[in-house]
């Protein structure tokens, strides 16, 4: 969940350094620090807080040097703090480490290197590192002066010895006095290596790295590299291997604000561009091409689809499931990655395609999903937005969605991107006549428009009723059918950034308990499309403003019935129900910002949230 940046090269690394964790501080913002070595000696500084305000207590001037490295810090072991913050180092403070992962096993570690008279100044499992380091280089006497190859040689082992030692997840980057260059190495935590011209970065996302270059070379589980400024050295397993360099096709203004305020506003605003973009992707002039062969056999013993995945991207896939299920008749089973990993699931390998729905690519639960499907023998399939992520190197095959680097920690274009791979995937498996098949593609071509439409008509009732809303401090949604998980992502939204206590329920679940809590001071949003359950869902309205609740609904243009039972209404343009997510999603996340923005809420950075979430 953190981000770890490094830069060896010819130009002042601490500025580089500093704009980098900037860049990828959606990984975590509780405290953070940077080491640079000044020809060749070491200097730290760290604090807790945000970038920023380590930027205001920091004097370039005093941190020069070409060698450097950062971290940026969502707390896993240990309260956010000064004594907390990364860089770690060892007891003479020559060995620096920044790390994002867990490990497991650290207490055990740390009590023996306490009887080794080792001293600590933290609480967190990363200090065992960098002491693990120093030993195994003390253990061979090697602290005393060589030739700087020998040493480049030794530090490499030291710290491939002492990452043997490790149980859990890791992404470090080490940096040594007497050491011109820098080691990285990555367990179940994502690394990436920015390639550039007598100059070298190293991040846990490409963000970081996109203002100086856009060729990357994806570090693989177990690989440890030797970084300088005119050479990689890359092996895993002990042995040396070759990794290809990949250019991003995304600009560093992809990656900016672009004059919004936060950088959700600016990818709510995208969500068309990221609609359009991902069925450009997909869409030939002989139909769906997803890049991959998804083939699904009929009858009882029929293949079926089983998709995981965490958070926002659970809600999607339980959309999707109902979406494909409409469309091509396919069974689908959704889990949340978290519970498979532990559960009894019984995984019939040989009838079951394993989808991994993943924004980021690197969501350790889900990876770890992915990789008991296969261990089934399932046929694997990566959802991602991002080239070379993890995922894409453990799964058999990948769809790309086209939804761009997403910045912001609550996600809203990566959300409706994988909406739109699920129609296309869902129409690619259905057997329906032609002119069905295209009248279906042609209204999901026209998805980037309906989608503009909310942001053009929609937004200034949204932020009026925003206002509105805002004063409350919990509050319900509810759908039904495939609008069912559109109203539980909606409540996600909410409370992820409002700090609004939001639950979200099908529509004919609340008199099984929920009504207990309506009251004036709890409004209901609720999702109203002309679809078979309308009738059913007014009729849960209708149930609702007897118990004295307020509520807003979501509602077709044209809907004038709905407005004799509700006390708002946010109008979206109408679809065919099926598509009714889309448009219904672009008015839900403009509530969730609106909302925050009225209660003066940290919208990028929630609290004790972070984008990429890399842990278990």
């Amino acid at each position: 969940m953190c981000g770890i940046v490094g830069y060896v090269g010819e130009r002042e690394a601490l500025p580089i350094i500093l704009d980098s964790l900037k860049r990828i501080e959606y990984r975590g913002y509780d405290s953070c620090g940077v080491f640079v070595l000044e020809d060749g000696e070491p200097k730290l500084h760290k604090d807790a807080g945000t970038i920023d305000h380590l930027k205001k207590n920091l004097s370039e001037s005093e941190y020069k040097g070409k060698v450097a490295i950062g971290h940026t810090r969502w707390a896993t072991h240990g309260a956010p703090s000064k004594k907390n913050a990364h860089p770690h180092l060892d007891g003479k403070g020559e060995i620096a480490v920044v790390h994002n992962g867990i490990i497991e096993n650290y207490q055990l570690i740390k009590e023996e290197l306490l009887s080794l008279g080792c001293k600590f100044v933290s609480e967190t499992d990363t200090e065992v590192i960098p002491h693990l380091i120093n030993l195994s280089l003390k253990k061979k006497a090697l602290l005393k002066k060589v030739s700087s190859e020998k040493f480049d040689w030794q530090l490499k082992e030291a710290v491939r010895e002492a990452l043997a030692c490790l149980n859990g997840s890791y992404a470090i980057i080490v940096a040594a006095k007497g050491f011109d260059g820098l080691i990285a190495a990555r367990k179940e935590s994502p690394l990436i290596i920015g390639v550039g011209d007598r100059e070298n970065f190293i991040a846990s996302d490409v963000p970081a790295v996109l203002e100086q270059t856009n060729r990357v070379i994806y570090l693989e589980e177990g690989d440890l590299a030797v970084v300088k400024k005119e050479s990689i050295y890359i092996e895993n397993g002990g042995a040396e291997v070759r990794r290809e360099g990949r250019l991003i096709p995304w600009t560093i203004e992809d990656a900016e604000k672009g004059g919004y305020e936060h950088f959700m506003l600016k990818e709510i605003h995208e969500e068309p561009r990221a609609i359009m973009d991902t069925l450009r992707g997909h869409i030939a002039e002989d139909g769906i091409n997803l890049g991959i062969d998804f083939k699904i056999e009929g009858g009882a013993k029929g293949r079926s689809i089983l998709m995981v995945a965490c958070g926002t991207s659970y809600y999607a896939t339980l959309c999707g499931k109902q979406i494909i299920e409409n469309l091509a008749k396919v069974p689908v089973q959704v889990e949340l990655a978290s519970e498979f990993n532990y559960s009894d699931f019984v995984l019939d390998g040989t009838n079951i395609i394993a989808m991994a729905i993943t924004q980021s690519g690197e969501t350790a639960d889900t990876l770890m999903a992915l990789k008991k499907a296969k261990r089934y023998g399932s046929k694997t399939v990566a959802l991602t937005n991002v080239v070379g992520s993890s995922a894409t190197r453990i799964a058999d095959e990948t769809i790309y969605m086209g939804a761009g680097p997403e910045i912001g920690v609550a996600a809203t274009k990566s959300f409706v991107a994988q909406l739109v791979i699920f129609y296309l995937l869902g129409l690619s498996l259905a057997k329906m006549p032609e002119s069905e098949f295209v009248g279906y593609l042609e209204e999901l071509k026209r998805m980037p428009q309906i989608a503009q439409i909310v942001l053009d008509e929609a937004n200034g009732d949204i932020q009026k009723h925003a206002r509105y809303f805002s004063k409350y401090e919990h509050a319900f949604f509810i759908g039904r059918g495939v609008n069912l998980p559109i109203a539980l992502e909606g409540a996600l939204k909410l409370k992820e950034i409002s700090y609004i206590h939001a639950e979200g329920y099908a529509a004919g679940e609340l008199k099984h308990g929920p009504f207990a809590l309506l009251t004036e001071d709890t409004p209901v949003v609720v999702i109203l499309t002309h679809d078979n359950v309308y009738e059913k869902t007014l009729g849960n309205v209708k149930e609702i403003k007897a118990r004295g609740a307020p509520v807003i609904a979501i509602a077709e243009e044209g809907d004038e019935e709905v407005e004799k039972y509700v006390d708002a209404v946010i109008r979206v343009p109408g679809t065919s129900a099926i598509f009714s997510p889309i448009p219904n999603t672009v008015a839900l996340h403009l509530l969730a910002y609106w909302t925050a923005k009225e209660r003066g809420c940290e919208i990028d950075k929630p609290r004790n949230l972070a984008k990429s979430v890399t842990v278990e």
